[in-house]
C-alpha cells in the first residue's frame, strides 16, 4: 500500500478565509463574552513580512545591509512585536512606551530605530546606553546630542546616529499624513535656503554622524512621490561623503509609508512594485553603497486585521435605515473624523456567520458613542442588516483597533490571532484580552476617588 501524503491544506483565499474566521469566532464563542472583538491573520502577517524581505533582497545588491523595522505606533500589542521579529522585522519606536513595549517583545537594540520630533532628554541618554539608532530631527536635538557625546570624550557612540530630512517634495492627497510638505514638523528642511550647506556642514562637524532618514511616504502618497524624496536624502549622501572624502554616511533610512488598498482584499501597491518604483528613481540605491534601514507599518499589518461587532438594534429615521453596532469610533477613529480619506468595507453575516445576501439597501452602520457622527458607513448598499447580525469590517490591522480611542469610557476589546488549521479550522490565539471593566475604573483614578475634596488628606 502507497504511503500517505499529508498536504498543508490549499489557500482558501483572503475572503474564504475571513468567511471561516467570522464562523469560528461565532461558533468557538468570542462574541458571546463581548459584543465586539478584534483579529489578526498570523500567516497573513508572516507573509507581508516575507514580501518585503523578498523584494529587497530581490533588489539590492549582495551582502547590502537591510534592516526591516516595523512602526510600532501601527500596532502597539506586543505579541504582534514578537511575531514580527520572528520573522526577521525589528522596531520603529517614537516613545518610551513603544520602546518599552519592543524590549518587552524582545527586539534587540541592534534592531531598534528611534525616531519623534520630541526626543526627551531622557529618552536620548537610555538610547545611548542601549546603543538604539537615534535619528535626531532638528538643530536642537542635535546639539543635546552634541552634549550628550560629549560627556563620553575619546569613545564614538554605541549608537549609529543620523538626521531626518524633510526632501520637502510634497503632499499626497491626505494633508494630515503628508510629512514631506513645504512646512511639515519633521525633520531638517533640505529645500530652505541656506538648509543643505548647512547639513553637510552638520555633518563635516561631526565624524559620528553616519546616517540619513527620511519619511515621505504614507497612505494618499503615490509611489513616485516616495521615490522622489528618496533620491533627494540620496543625493545628498552623496554631496556629503564627497565632501567628506570618505564613506562618512554608510546607511540610508528611507522610512516606509506605503499605501494600503482599502477597497478591496488585493494587496496594491506591492513592496515589488515599491522596490521597483525606487529603482527606477535611484538606480544607485540598491548598489550596496549604502545600509538600507525601512519602517513599514501599515502596509504589514492592514489587511490581516478585522473586527466583529455584533447588530444591537436596527432602526429607520427619516428614511433611512440605521443598524447600531459596537463598533465605532473607539476602534475606527479616523473613518469616522475623516472619512473621506479613511473609507472601510462593511460586511454583514447573519448570527451563525453566514454571509447575507438578497437586495441591497443603503443603510447607516453606526457605532456605540454618544455623538451623531460615529458612524463607520454612511448611506453604504448592504443587505438589509437585523438585531443579532454581525458586521465584519477587514482591512483594519493597523490603526484601527490596535490604538484604542477612550471616548465614552468604551473598553477595549479582545484582540485573537487566528491561524488556518488541517481541514479547514479555525484556531484562535489571545494577543490581547479585553479591558476590565475595574481596569478601566483604575486608570481612571478609581483609588483616587476623593484627592479633589475640600478635607481630603494631604
Amino acid at each position: 500500500m502507497a504511503a500517505q501524503t499529508h498536504l498543508p491544506p490549499p489557500d482558501p483565499g483572503p475572503a474564504a478565509l475571513r468567511d471561516l474566521a467570522v464562523r469560528a469566532a461565532l461558533q468557538q464563542g468570542l462574541l458571546e463574552r463581548e459584543p465586539v472583538v478584534c483579529l489578526l491573520d498570523v500567516a497573513g502577517i508572516r507573509a507581508s513580512a516575507a514580501a518585503l524581505t523578498a523584494a529587497f533582497a530581490a533588489a539590492a545588491a549582495p551582502g547590502t545591509p537591510v534592516l526591516h523595522t516595523f512602526a510600532v505606533k501601527a500596532a502597539p500589542l506586543v505579541p504582534v512585536l514578537r511575531l514580527l521579529a520572528d520573522a526577521g522585522i525589528g522596531c520603529e519606536v517614537a516613545s518610551p512606551g513603544e520602546l518599552a513595549l519592543a524590549r518587552a517583545a524582545g527586539v534587540p537594540a541592534e534592531r531598534t530605530v528611534l525616531d519623534s520630533p520630541a526626543k526627551t532628554r531622557a529618552e536620548l541618554r537610555e538610547a545611548l546606553a542601549l546603543g538604539i539608532a537615534v535619528n535626531a530631527d532638528n538643530p536642537q536635538e542635535l546639539a543635546r546630542l552634541d552634549a550628550l557625546t560629549a560627556a563620553a570624550p575619546g569613545a564614538a557612540p554605541r549608537s549609529p546616529l543620523g538626521l531626518r530630512i524633510n526632501p520637502q517634495t510634497g503632499a499626497g492627497t491626505i494633508d494630515a499624513l503628508s510629512t514631506a510638505t513645504a512646512t511639515a514638523k519633521f525633520g531638517f528642511p533640505l529645500r530652505d535656503p541656506g538648509a543643505r550647506e548647512a547639513l553637510v556642514r552638520a555633518f563635516l562637524d561631526r565624524p559620528w554622524l553616519t546616517r540619513l532618514h527620511t519619511h515621505s511616504g504614507s497612505q494618499g502618497v503615490p509611489l513616485k512621490l516616495i521615490a522622489e524624496g528618496v533620491r533627494e536624502v540620496h543625493a545628498l549622501a552623496e554631496e556629503i561623503n564627497a565632501a567628506a572624502g570618505r564613506r562618512q554616511i554608510d546607511t540610508l533610512d528611507i522610512g516606509g509609508g506605503l499605501p494600503v488598498n482599502f477597497a478591496s482584499d488585493e494587496h496594491t501597491p506591492s513592496y515589488a512594485d515599491y522596490a521597483q518604483a525606487l529603482r527606477a528613481a535611484v538606480p544607485a540605491l540598491f548598489d550596496g553603497s549604502y545600509g538600507l534601514v525601512t519602517e513599514f507599518g501599515r502596509s504589514l499589518l492592514a489587511k490581516h486585521g478585522l473586527i466583529l461587532a455584533r447588530v444591537e438594534y436596527t432602526k429607520e429615521t427619516g428614511g433611512r435605515p440605521i443598524a447600531v453596532t459596537h463598533a465605532g469610533v473607539q476602534l475606527a477613529t479616523r473613518t469616522v473624523y475623516a472619512p473621506a480619506s479613511w473609507p472601510l468595507r462593511i460586511l454583514a453575516y447573519d448570527a451563525g456567520g453566514v454571509p447575507r445576501t438578497g437586495d441591497r439597501v443603503a443603510q447607516d452602520v453606526a457605532g456605540p458613542a454618544c455623538f451623531a457622527g460615529d458612524l463607520l458607513a454612511t448611506a453604504r448598499e448592504l443587505p438589509r442588516l437585523h438585531p443579532g447580525d454581525v458586521i465584519a469590517v477587514p482591512d483594519t490591522g493597523a490603526y484601527f483597533f490596535t490604538a484604542h480611542y477612550g471616548y465614552n469610557s468604551l473598553p477595549r476589546p479582545a484582540v485573537h490571532g487566528f491561524t488556518a488549521a488541517a481541514r479547514g479550522g479555525i484556531r484562535f490565539a489571545l494577543a490581547r484580552a479585553a479591558q476590565p471593566l475595574a481596569d478601566l475604573v483604575a486608570e481612571a483614578g478609581g483609588a483616587l476617588r476623593d484627592a479633589l475634596l475640600p478635607d481630603a488628606a494631604p
